[in-house]
């Protein structure tokens, strides 16, 4: 058997010019042209259907992304006025992913993991909107009693596993849920969430390996949203098409439109059934794209808003599935009224976190060490 790298070697011996006397000097070749982008989708078989939702749940999915943009706009507005301190990383624009898979999973089965990005995902998993902006102010009322902040939230009740500050870290974790459900037999599976640029971290194919050979119940999801930091996928990845990262593990990947909630959806009900079965892990690579920039600090200098207003008008998740309930016949006065109700939620949330109280100084020493186990 002969490695690929063997061959590499091999081809660039046979081509390698043989020395001989100066010659006149010639212009340099012109350069290959760029491979075409590939149109394969998937690398075990798996398809991505458009989810057939009815009426209702098309209603539900729309709530619930609203309510994650909602969410995250009164977040970026109370950063702004100093309320919320450290780091804040909004999920506008990428709201279909976390709303289509975690609508398929078993809340009081499977385990979901993330990075720092992650209001939208707790939001997702049904955790109340008032304790998730109390957090973020950094009040006792928070579910970390206001010590986590932005990123490091966790609530066991709703198998949500965090909210963690190092890039790929969670998806070692995420590894490690996984294999606690196996071990435990419970019929469980772990969703690892992480971007595009944790995507090029060491650790993350450590955990690759680890649950390939494990066959492990684990989806790892890369939410691309196209950037890591400032640094755009094509300039940081010599294979960009990223759902093929799990190709030399056996770990076959699906890539999927993340802008679209019911093709979201339809993909991961595909993907549940043979992680479930007993298949191993799964990568899904979820196409998406974040409005804001990488926190709040950052001012995305690195794009033009004319991107950025290019993907809103054409890709906007939310405003695609209006478009199709609207078709469904649903009246555009009732989708204003679920706005409304959305909003009157994030606003009771603000108020609830600004009345919230701060944490007694006692509370310093708390949560330090693991006294029992």
């Amino acid at each position: 058997m002969q490695f690929s790298s063997q061959k590499k070697d091999s081809a660039r011996v046979a081509k390698a010019p043989q020395k001989t006397a100066p010659a006149k000097k010639t212009p340099a070749p012109k350069r290959a042209p760029a491979k075409a982008k590939r149109t394969v989708h998937s690398t075990g078989g798996f398809k991505a259907p458009i989810y057939s939702a009815t009426k209702a749940e098309m209603l539900d999915f729309y709530e619930q992304m609203l309510l994650i943009r909602r969410f995250e706009e009164k977040a970026g507005q109370l950063y702004g006025l100093g309320l919320i301190g450290g780091f804040c990383h909004l999920y506008i624009g990428q709201e279909a992913v976390v709303t289509g898979l975690q609508s398929a999973i078993n809340p009081g089965k499977d385990s979901v993991i993330t990075g720092y990005r992650d209001h939208g995902h707790m939001l997702a998993c049904g955790i109340d909107p008032n304790i998730v902006m109390a957090e973020l102010t950094g009040r006792a009322s928070g579910i970390s009693k206001g010590k986590g902040g932005s990123m490091h939230m966790f609530s066991v009740e709703h198998g949500f596993y965090g909210g963690h500050g190092i890039v790929g870290a969670q998806v070692s974790l995420g590894t490690g849920l996984a294999f606690a459900h196996k071990y435990k037999e419970d019929g469980g599976v772990c969703l690892a969430y992480f971007g595009d640029g944790a995507s090029n971290q060491g650790q993350v194919y450590e955990s690759f390996n680890m649950a390939e050979l494990w066959q492990l119940p684990v989806i790892f999801v890369i939410e691309n949203n196209q950037y890591a930091m400032g640094t755009s996928v094509n300039r940081s990845s010599a294979e960009d098409q990223l759902y093929r990262r799990g190709e030399s593990f056996r770990i076959p990947g699906v890539q999927v439109d993340g802008m679209d909630v019911l093709a979201v959806r339809g993909a991961v009900e595909e993907v549940l059934k043979d992680v479930r079965g007993g298949g191993g892990p799964v990568l899904m690579e979820l196409k998406t794209y974040r409005y804001r920039g990488h926190s709040m600090s950052d001012p995305a200098k690195y794009r033009s808003r004319d991107e950025v207003q290019d993907v809103r008008e054409k890709s906007d998740p939310i405003e695609r599935l209006k478009a199709a309930l609207l078709k469904k016949g649903v009246k555009e006065e009732d989708l204003k009224a679920l706005d409304k109700k959305v909003r009157k939620t994030v606003m009771e949330a603000a108020d609830f976190a600004e009345e919230s109280p701060e944490p007694d100084l006692s509370e310093l020493y708390t949560n330090v060490l693991v006294e029992q186990y």
